[in-house]
């Protein structure tokens, strides 16, 4: 899932996501509850007619912005006091707000509300954290058969709603908080915690914690993951869909994605270099541009260079993952894994 954070996929249109055959984005409902509000979200039909896309969205919870953004916060059993990091306004968020507000925007999946810990963190305050997780998703789920009934403004009729498996890097955490999410019962299940500044061995142990105890008939998601390679890999750990910012962010900065792992553009290597990004790429920019245009516009400070790059990006992690999805349906998913960690190269393979 591409990122449109605040109702746009940076410097990419929708129109190019389309074509580019993205099939779902990714909103942020604490970006939006502040910015431009509900009401006038409300006003102007919800999210899709306000973007101009017409596809399914996913907006997560807000809880991860409340705790990691907010310039001052303060739990209750109910939510969290906040202080909005654009101006300092006060304001509270909690399930019934969080999935109200995901109402409005008219997200087609919805997530439960979630304290998402630090990393690292002490157990006991790992442990808080998850049975806070799980008393919130009760209200979330019970929030959203209220807003069904009670009138709650909704420009999207289906909504379905995911839990969130929380606890860090504590396996016996995990597994309690899947186990309890599935008593519950969700519509999807998504694996957070994870990309939050830990080292990659501890985030792939985390997963590899917390997908044996999801139900393989309902969708599982990684939460914020992650280059190309870890998604490869996550794939084999049984998760289903990601979202990540990377493809965009690199882009901003000259990064290239590629089979064979990034390509900086600003490198005087690409001066004269004939070559589309990727050969066979039928990206927009790979069909009609060349490297050493890509990196001339870099040089020069041109935006026209940021949405090339993030065309490209976003292409190609959607490229990735319908390779993946061929290689599944194939029975070679094994043969692929191993060809494309063959052939990627991270930045620590070049270190070694």
């Amino acid at each position: 899932m591409p990122v449109g954070t605040q109702a746009s996929v940076k410097a990419v249109a929708p129109r190019d996501l389309d074509s580019a055959g993205t099939q779902i984005i990714l909103g942020n409902t604490y970006h939006l509850f502040l910015r431009p509000g509900m009401e006038t979200m409300r006003e102007l039909g919800g999210l899709h007619q306000f973007m101009n896309w017409h596809k399914p969205i996913l907006t997560d919870s807000g809880g991860f912005q409340v705790f990691s953004l907010a310039k001052l916060n303060e739990i209750t059993p109910d939510g969290v006091w906040f202080r909005s990091h654009l101006d300092g306004a006060k304001f509270f968020l909690g399930p019934r707000e969080s999935i109200r507000t995901q109402r409005n925007i008219g997200s087609d999946i919805l997530m439960a509300f979630d304290d998402c810990p630090p990393w690292p963190a002490e157990e006991a305050a790992v442990q808080s954290a998850v049975e806070r997780t799980l008393n919130w998703a009760v209200k979330s789920k019970r929030a959203l058969e209220e807003a069904r009934t009670d009138g709650c403004f909704a420009p999207t009729a289906q909504q379905a709603l995911f839990g969130i498996v929380q606890g860090s890097n504590y396996p016996h955490l995990r597994q309690h908080c899947a186990e309890e999410l599935v008593k519950i019962g969700f519509d999807g299940y998504a694996i957070g915690g994870v990309s939050v500044g830990e080292p990659e061995p501890e985030m792939m142990a985390a997963v590899e914690a917390t997908t044996p105890h999801l139900p393989t008939d309902h969708v599982r998601y990684a939460m914020g993951l992650g280059q190309p390679h870890q998604i490869v890999e996550l794939v084999a750990r049984g998760v289903d869909i990601f979202d990540c910012v990377l493809p965009t962010r690199a882009a901003r900065h000259a990064t290239a994605y590629t089979w064979e792992g990034t390509l900086n553009l600003r490198g005087a290597v690409y001066r004269n270099d004939t070559r589309p990004i990727v050969e066979g790429c039928t990206c927009y920019a790979c069909q009609n541009f060349t490297r050493a245009y890509i990196r001339h516009l870099f040089k020069a400070g041109e935006i026209l260079a940021l949405s090339l790059l993030s065309l490209h990006n976003v292409h190609f992690y959607l490229d990735l993952m319908r390779e993946i999805r061929r290689s599944l349906e194939a029975d070679r998913f094994g043969e692929f894994r191993r060809e494309f960690k063959q052939r990627y190269k991270t930045s620590k393979d070049s270190k070694e």
